[in-house]
């Protein structure tokens, strides 16, 4: 209600979080730049982003081919695996991951981008053929 009453900011807070709404004066989507700067770097492991398919940093292509939506990975060079609820339906030189196992999904993650006291902390198995999770060609 204070922002309908014009507040252009609004800060909510309880002994566990904080959250500050800002309205924009401008009606444009800020860009993911704009987002990141607002971060404090030094709290941070990793920043996970939804939203931003044109962005040129690294991702996770979800996929469902129930959807009827094409794969994206084949012509965007920053996906870096392919997560779906068909393996068999993503045939890709990228490791595809299976969606129904949140614990693969965060390994890869795990391995690709933090250190490596990280890795192995969600162990999956690796011994998957062509096609299956975590294989690379």
């Amino acid at each position: 209600e204070l922002r309908k009453a014009g507040a252009s900011q609004v800060l909510v807070g309880s002994d566990h979080r904080w959250a500050l709404v800002v309205e924009n004066g401008a009606p444009k989507e800020p860009t993911l730049i704009d987002l990141l700067e607002r971060l404090r770097p030094e709290a941070l492991d990793f920043v996970i982003v939804e939203g931003f398919k044109s962005a040129p940093i690294p991702k996770i292509e979800i996929h469902r081919p129930s959807l009827g939506q094409p794969l994206l990975a084949a012509a965007d060079p920053h996906i870096i695996a392919v997560a779906t609820d068909v393996l068999e339906s993503v045939q890709i030189g990228i490791p595809v991951l299976d969606l129904n196992r949140p614990e693969e999904i965060t390994e890869f993650i795990c391995q690709r981008f933090l250190a490596t006291e990280f890795a192995g902390l969600f162990a999956i198995p690796t011994t998957r053929r062509r096609g299956d999770a975590l294989s690379a060609n």
